[in-house]
């Protein structure tokens, strides 16, 4: 397709198998979209397209990940905010037209690589180690192999302190849970293999600020741009090593 399209928040570049994203570093945008800085999307990662209605004069090209193709929309769910969507393109309504033929472009694009599985991997980047970030009872960082946490006494729970500083090797791990702290009980869990052990997938529930295996957030604590792609590269992380178990 060639040539860049650029809006209010972010310059999509297109290139012959895939749309790199270049996010604005404005003052006034999304602080997740800064962090993530640039990403390569192939098309082959991409369900659908669509143009919609802006506010105040602009118009939306909105793009939709297929489930399963990106580790940090698949370890959000539903729970960003619109301003830090990172496949939203705002431009002005004066653009409307160029949207819609880039809309069309891509939806050709998609059509023929159209598969009705679900991809067996990420297919676009996640966010590289090393990461860490400051949650309300711990210090976590992630040097690409292992998660440490590293307990505050000012905010820990006894059974977190009694417990002592964690580490977890990503081939411990099924998965991630990450819950926003934009919302009540907002938290970082990781899911262990081990059924009987605290913070383990179908394991017995557990209140986060018990588990030695989760970090909880709180208001200047754990924010979106540090946590969200701490728990994405944990999260790819994992992938890649059951897939290197795998015969």
């Amino acid at each position: 397709m060639g040539d860049v399209l650029a809006g209010n928040n972010a310059v999509w570049e297109f290139e012959p198998d895939a749309v790199v994203v270049r996010y604005s570093r404005s003052v006034r945008g999304s602080r997740l979209l800064q962090a993530l800085g640039e990403r390569r999307v192939p098309y082959r990662a991409l369900a659908s397209v669509e143009v919609v209605a802006g506010r105040r004069g602009t118009v939306e090209l909105r793009a939709v990940p297929r489930p399963g193709a990106d580790p940090v929309v698949e370890v959000a769910g539903n729970q960003l905010r619109e301003t830090a969507d990172p496949y939203r393109l705002v431009l002005p309504e004066q653009s409307r037209a160029e949207a819609e033929r880039r809309r069309d472009e891509l939806d050709a694009v998609i059509d023929s690589l159209a598969s009705g599985e679900p991809p067996s991997r990420f297919l676009v980047a996640a966010p590289t180690a090393p990461r860490s970030f400051k949650a309300y009872d711990a210090k976590a960082f992630f040097d690409g192999r292992t998660i440490t946490f590293r307990w505050f006494w000012t905010g820990a729970s006894t059974a977190k302190w009694k417990a002592g500083d964690q580490s977890f090797a990503v081939e411990e791990l099924t998965g991630v849970e990450w819950r926003s702290p934009e919302r009540l009980h907002g938290h970082l869990r990781l899911l262990r293999r081990d059924a009987g052990s605290p913070g383990a997938a179908g394991g017995p529930p557990q209140e986060a600020d018990q588990d030695p295996a989760a970090v909880i957030f709180g208001l200047g604590y754990g924010p979106v741009h540090e946590s969200l792609p701490f728990a994405a590269a944990v999260s790819a992380a994992i992938q890649t090593s059951r897939a290197r178990q795998q015969p």
